[in-house]
């Protein structure tokens, strides 16, 4: 089968399409036909080898981690899907590779199509709407008439976290370049700040949730805006002790992230703030939570561009120019 392949981390190469063989099928897995997948920040980060520590894999390795596609097998112990089945999901962490023509994704980690949106529109939805429910509803439990700051609306995350804690009855604000105002309020943000014109933590005070996605500078920030009692949950800030632990890492690499977060940690705990990292991860029971709010319009999704397999190098470069709005597609060929 074809697939987008890299050979080596690297800041420089593009990757390359390739042939390998079709992935194994084990006993709880699903092979689907790839008919889409989106680019994430995460697999750029993974393509530099940013997360090599966290996340050793081997080459050459297949990119991507969101799939919508066609059932074509189930593995001996899958009940729950058939042959002809169009599902979508975001693959694990230990078997990523959307970025090809096929992908075996254990069944847990999958659910069916919404019905009222297409395979484009479906792989742009795994990762970032996973993303949003494992920090809003999870970890946060936000609740109706909480006030809650997404940063990076526009993002990939930011358009579905805003839709979703909108749904949950919070009031949201967001934080966006002045281009992307009308699409963040569209999508319900009761209050944008335009970071180019204004500073967030000089007009937000007295917010319950951060949902944090960009730099140190914005980290610290943000614990200036939270109330007492708050919660800070980053996705890029630095690692904790409980997220090492609970990833299994050793006994050095606990320390590194213990001393990376230290400094985040303690000025949290002085403003009796909480703060939490979240590594997101496949549920495919979650991400039936999430297709039933898409049939119900609760949600939806948010594309940018859509780009053809063979362009998935430049799908990559477009969405680390950090312009998309939304997410970046990439279609497989004759689908």
């Amino acid at each position: 089968m074809k697939a987008f392949l890299i050979d080596r981390y690297s800041k420089t190469d593009a990757g390359r399409i390739g042939d390998i063989p079709k992935p194994d099928l084990r006993d709880d897995d699903v092979l689907i036909q790839v008919h889409a997948t989106s680019v994430n920040p995460l697999d750029s980060k993974i393509k530099r080898g940013e997360l090599k520590l966290i996340l050793p894999y081997r080459f050459p390795l297949v990119l991507g981690h969101d799939v919508s596609g066609t059932v074509v097998r189930v593995g001996a112990r899958v009940s729950q899907f058939k042959p002809g089945d169009d599902v979508y999901a975001r693959a694990d962490d230990d078997r990523i590779g959307t970025f090809a023509e096929f992908i075996a994704v254990r069944a847990s980690s999958l659910t069916l199509k919404p019905t009222n949106i297409g395979m484009v529109e479906a792989a742009s939805l795994p990762l970032v709407a996973l993303t949003a429910w494992q920090v809003l509803v999870e970890t946060a439990k936000l609740k109706k008439g909480q006030k809650v700051l997404v940063h990076a609306g526009s993002g990939g995350v930011g358009t579905i976290a805003i839709q979703l804690a909108k749904h949950l009855g919070a009031f949201v604000a967001t934080t966006t370049s002045t281009s992307n105002i009308p699409l963040v309020k569209a999508l319900g943000a009761d209050v944008v700040v335009d970071y180019r014109q204004q500073d967030f933590a000089a007009v937000l005070r007295d917010y319950d949730v951060v949902l944090h996605s960009l730099g140190s500078d914005e980290l610290h920030k943000s614990i200036q805006i939270l109330k007492p009692g708050g919660h800070l949950i980053s996705l890029s800030g630095p690692p904790t002790p409980a997220f090492a632990a609970a990833r299994g890492l050793t006994w050095p690499l606990r320390q590194v992230l213990r001393l990376l977060s230290y400094g985040i940690r303690r000025k949290s705990r002085q403003k009796n703030i909480a703060y939490t990292f979240v590594f997101m991860r496949a549920d495919g029971a979650q991400l039936q939570a999430i297709t039933d709010l898409v049939e119900s319009g609760a949600i939806r999704p948010v594309v940018d561009r859509v780009f053809a397999f063979e362009d998935t190098h430049q799908a990559l470069a477009y969405s680390e120019s950090g312009r998309a709005r939304g997410k970046v597609v990439v279609q497989m060929p004759s689908l």
